[in-house]
């Protein structure tokens, strides 16, 4: 009996660890600034094409 205890144990643990990796990434993922979007390279349009 006290190895299913453990086994059970074992799996709620595992399972709640997973549960809050899971959060944490979804909470880091959202605490970083949105980037700007900005180009890198830009062309000048020549002024009939306007």
């Amino acid at each position: 009996m006290s190895r299913l205890l453990a086994a059970a144990l074992t799996v709620v643990a595992a399972a709640a660890l997973a549960v809050g990796a899971a959060f944490g990434v979804v909470a880091a993922l959202g605490a970083t600034p949105d980037q700007p979007n900005t180009p890198l390279v830009t062309y000048e349009t020549p002024a009939g094409e306007r």
